[in-house]
């Protein structure tokens, strides 16, 4: 299995962009996966410096229902005839960021989902996309805790409420060493979502966690707390990066040490 980060918010090279966004590629058992499309075309125009095709992905997967992962989706439909995007129901909803006298919307760029609806396969419940590779839901309750000090919301009933997060789901490979997950900002939680996924997958060993963990915005002693639970969980190797900010970074890399390995566009990983 090989993973190449086409996107994050950090690159150590002078011909790869970065910005505020994430988009992964996967290759596993001979196929190829896409995770998100950043939050505009630079995944691509990296993705050719990185000798990626993106007209070879066989399958495609939208994490959540916000702009920095899904902008891209536009020039992935030009750029592939053929592959699926992978998309939970709920992220039909209109995602909005909480402000102090509006609320800009962050969501899915309007129209898209209906214009390459011939494109797109909405999921309700855990998915077997192909053997050994799966997209499993948020099953924890009360996510809007997690939505309300990062300013998330949506639009239900024609009032804003706090998201709950039915729109993200994580990806997951079932490798000879373990299962590798992916999510690409946690809005739930890392540690939830590794706790959810050991529970859909009794007995199975976590071995990596991938993505974003959203705590940029959180303060010093929440995220070492958090760097102590996910230590507890005993993954082997926590790959992460783009939401999780760089000064929180070296706050979970104090506590997770060699565990903790930081994304940036153009890292490669074999497992």
């Amino acid at each position: 299995m090989k993973i190449t980060i086409l996107i994050d918010n950090n690159t150590h090279s002078k011909v790869l962009y970065k910005e505020w966004g994430l988009s992964v590629y996967i290759n596993y058992n001979g196929k190829n996966f896409l995770l998100d499309t950043g939050a505009s075309g630079k995944f691509l125009r990296n993705a050719k410096r990185l000798g990626v095709d993106i007209s070879q992905i066989d399958y495609a997967v939208l994490s959540h229902a916000h702009y920095d992962h899904s902008n891209g989706m536009v020039l992935f439909f030009k750029n592939n005839s053929t592959a699926k995007f992978h998309l939970r129901e709920n992220a039909k909803q209109k995602c909005y960021h909480e402000a102090k006298f509006f609320h800009p919307y962050i969501g899915i760029k309007r129209g898209v989902l209906k214009k390459f609806a011939d494109r797109i396969n909405f999921l309700k419940d855990d998915f077997e996309m192909t053997d050994g590779v799966y997209l499993i839901p948020n099953k924890k309750e009360g996510l809007d805790i997690k939505a309300k000090p990062a300013h998330l919301m949506i639009k239900e009933n024609g009032r804003f409420v706090y998201d709950r997060f039915g729109h993200e789901q994580s990806l997951v490979f079932d490798t000879p060493k373990g299962l590798v997950i992916m999510n690409s900002c946690s809005h739930a939680g890392a540690d939830n979502i590794i706790t959810d996924i050991q529970n859909t997958f009794p007995g199975k060993k976590i071995y990596a966690m991938l993505g974003g963990f959203h705590l940029f915005c959180l303060p010093d002693s929440e995220v070492k707390a958090f760097a102590d639970r996910l230590n507890a969980l005993g993954v082997e190797h926590i790959y992460t990066g783009h939401c999780t900010g760089d000064h929180a970074f070296n706050i979970l890399k104090e506590t997770l040490g060699e565990k903790a390995v930081q994304l940036y566009s153009g890292l490669e990983i074999e497992i």
